[in-house]
């Protein structure tokens, strides 16, 4: 059987000082200590029980603000084109964002975060703990981003991404 289509629902909203995808960081760790929260709807309050004991989470969410995509971009940090499965650009077929955040504490539907690179109002889908032993990987290749890595902290979203 072949799925056609799929629907998500928002289970809360992303807060952050960022009100444009231009001049946010393109990834959490080159957004170092940028504070946000996380508001969840009510109804799925009871699903952050335990959550607090972890020091970071992860947050899926949807990429509202994204242009339609193209299998060929060119990166933010770098001006070639590239397949848009060896990026991380925003612009995809399924506009679905990633981002490990760390997490300062949860307070009712509030969750506290550090490291934020996603815009304000962002929709979020879902929150996972991030356990080390689940999500670090040893021995990896870095591809076309091994010669560019060390542009990161320094390269800001451009806009070229959104509507």
């Amino acid at each position: 059987m072949i799925v056609k289509e799929i629907e998500y629902k928002p289970i809360g909203i992303i807060h952050s000082p960022f009100n444009e995808p231009e001049g946010a960081p393109i990834q959490p760790s080159a957004a170092r200590d940028i504070q946000g929260t996380v508001e969840l709807f009510s109804e799925y309050v009871e699903g952050l029980k335990d959550l607090e004991g972890f020091s970071h989470i992860t947050l899926i969410y949807h990429l509202h603000l994204s242009k339609p995509y193209s299998l060929h971009v060119k990166p933010f940090m770098d001006d070639t084109l590239r397949g848009l499965f060896a990026t991380r650009a925003p612009s995809r077929p399924n506009p679905i964002g990633i981002s490990t955040v760390r997490l300062d504490k949860v307070e009712g539907v509030i969750l506290y975060i550090r490291d934020v690179d996603i815009v304000d109002g962002t929709p979020l889908l879902d929150i996972k703990p991030y356990v080390p032993e689940f999500d670090v990987r040893e021995k990896i290749k870095r591809g076309w981003l091994n010669k560019k890595i060390h542009r990161l902290r320094k390269t800001k979203d451009n806009g070229r991404f959104k509507k």
